[in-house]
């Protein structure tokens, strides 16, 4: 891709759209970032973007910056669906995304991880493997650094695991992973997309590209996953119960391997720290991977039995008089929810609400009848929470998650547990899902104080 005097709109100044623009820069294009924020709210990016000598329109975006460019390129957040980007698409303007970007200066090979749920520890997985087993990995995408950095900062790496959003693969064009893994497909984001096909065929572009010697890694438990499978021209690995053929069969303490070239037959589950059937999952999807872009038997299996997981996803926070307290504050659509609910063999108080995404609470009502003592609804949805499932078990609204905590302590019995899993996103009362896990933490550990 050439750069050198083109101009070129960055869309969105967070993270990846400085990372973008300092990289365009540096190639020489004639860059002017764009943000609905203004310059008081992005003020130490905004000072960058000064020093640097990039133009920058802050506080709205103007149709006419968009049409007067050669290319625009968007930040991961960004919806291509913005008026003044199909405008100047229709005009003839050349339309990407980060990753989209990057991918055109890396020669090494990419092992790209999509799915509703599971990315994250997916990703996390293959790129430890990978490490355990004497390769050189950049780890970046939607997991926090861009991979727009990887090919700014002329990193030399054996292999490139990037995380991919449905938002992300929405911009592609040329965008080709060696091995690509489709964790699952469930409802979420349809506040942007028009419905479920639609969100579907956003994450299976990622197999959009690839090559007949290329690694498609797909869920055999997924009906929608395993549909777009079916008509790959690619080699495709499956794994889950289901595994058949080249495959990474799930069973009650192994994963059953069948590659194609490699004398691997199993790997152990009695190790792992990780619980719940999704999280197997993500562990034969990540070996499958893995394996396939080099790493070894035993690196694997090394990961396996000592990664710890990571936090805000089922996450042990502390015992409080008799109740154990969890953050799954990532769980943000009901899928996530399930899984999370799937993983424990006791009762529970769940901590359910926040900015819905488009969702029917409905799908939780046969779970929440199995497991869960109590629902305490917070944020935005609370009202609807208590509306669709409490005809089905009690259902209390709260003021905010610190009171919902201590309600979590009244309600829940010695050795049963309080979940936050909010099966929406945080931003209706919080930063990011992150501040949620943080408030939910602080207040488990002020909980703890007064009852010492």
């Amino acid at each position: 891709m050439k750069l050198n005097g083109k101009r070129v709109l960055v869309v969105g100044l967070a993270k990846s759209g400085a990372a973008m623009a300092r990289f365009l820069k540096r190639k020489g294009a004639l860059v002017t970032v764009t943000d609905k924020a203004t310059e008081a709210e992005l003020r130490e990016l905004a000072d960058e973007m000064d020093r640097l000598g990039i133009a920058k329109e802050l506080g709205g975006h103007s149709q006419d910056l968009f049409m007067n460019q050669d290319l625009i390129v968007l930040s991961p957040g960004v919806p291509h669906t913005l008026p003044q980007i199909r405008q100047a698409e229709q005009f003839g303007v050349q339309v990407i995304g980060e990753i989209e970007l990057a991918s055109c200066f890396i020669k090494e090979p990419i092992v790209a991880i999509t799915g509703t749920n599971g990315k994250t520890t997916t990703t996390t997985l293959v790129s430890l493997m990978l490490e355990a087993s004497g390769l050189s990995v950049f780890t970046g995408g939607n997991i926090g650094d861009p991979l727009t950095n990887y090919v700014d900062q002329e990193m030399k790496r054996d292999v490139v695991v990037v995380e991919v959003s449905s938002f992300q693969l929405d911009t592609i064009k040329r965008f080709r992973p060696k091995v690509a893994v489709l964790l699952n497909i469930t409802d979420d984001h349809l506040d942007r997309y028009a419905d479920f096909n639609a969100y579907a065929r956003s994450k299976g572009r990622i197999f959009e590209n690839q090559e007949q010697n290329d690694i498609a890694v797909i869920n055999a438990d997924d009906p929608p996953s395993l549909a777009i499978g079916k008509i790959l021209q690619n080699r495709v690995l499956l794994f889950g119960s289901k595994g058949t053929g080249y495959s990474a069969r799930i069973e009650k303490d192994k994963i059953a391997l069948n590659l194609p070239e490699r004398e691997i037959r199993s790997l152990d589950l009695t190790k792992t720290r990780l619980i719940g059937s999704h999280n197997m999952e993500n562990i034969a999807a990540a070996a499958l991977a893995a394996l396939s872009a080099g790493a070894t038997q035993e690196g694997v299996q090394h990961v396996i039995d000592t990664f710890p997981g990571l936090p805000h996803r089922i996450e042990y926070i502390d015992t409080v008089g008799g109740v154990d307290f969890y953050d799954d504050s990532k769980a943000t659509n009901m899928d996530a929810v399930l899984r999370a609910l799937d993983a424990f063999d006791r009762k529970l108080v769940l901590i359910l609400g926040g900015r819905n995404k488009g969702g029917d609470y409905l799908q939780l009502k046969d779970a929440i009848l199995r497991s869960v003592r109590s629902v305490l609804a917070i944020g935005e949805s609370s009202k609807e929470v208590k509306t669709v499932l409490g005809p089905y078990i009690r259902v209390t609204e709260m003021p905010s998650l610190e009171e919902a905590v201590r309600k979590g302590l009244e309600e829940a019995r010695t050795g049963e547990c309080v979940l936050l899993s909010p099966a929406c996103s945080s931003f209706d009362m919080f930063r990011n899902y992150e501040h949620r896990s943080q408030v939910f933490v602080d207040a488990v550990r002020q909980l703890k104080q007064r009852q010492a």
